[in-house]
């Protein structure tokens, strides 16, 4: 089974950028559906963004103009280049992969998850 590693996360001030990777230790070529959840306290998980093995991507409005996901099959790596950072996007990010699945299915692979915090 696949296995996810995320990295890039970290402390930020406001407006400034970070870039999150997703690296599988297998080929993702066949991989449906690799994406980004996130969770601050007190809240619930949310999808960020999310990206097909066709290269469509989606996201969540909030960070629409903001965030870009991209797919690097020859690398086995996703990344969410996050732009005009805010406190509003502090949160632990989790990377997922699903080999069938839009949305992360019972059988999707999750990463151990990275901090990003956007604070002065």
């Amino acid at each position: 089974q696949v296995q996810l590693v995320e990295s890039g996360g970290g402390l930020v001030q406001p407006g400034g950028s970070l870039r999150l990777s997703c690296a599988a230790s297998a080929s993702i070529f066949s991989i449906y559906a690799m994406g980004w959840y996130r969770q601050a306290p007190g809240k619930q998980r949310e999808l960020v963004a999310a990206i097909t093995k066709g290269g469509s991507t989606n996201y969540v409005d909030s960070v629409k103009g903001r965030f870009t996901l991209s797919r690097d099959n020859a690398k086995n790596t996703v990344y969410l280049q996050m732009n005009s950072l805010t406190p509003e996007d502090t949160a632990v990010y989790y990377c997922y992969a699903d080999a069938t699945s839009y949305y992360p299915s019972p059988h999707a692979v999750w990463g151990q998850g990275t901090q990003v915090t956007v604070s002065s």
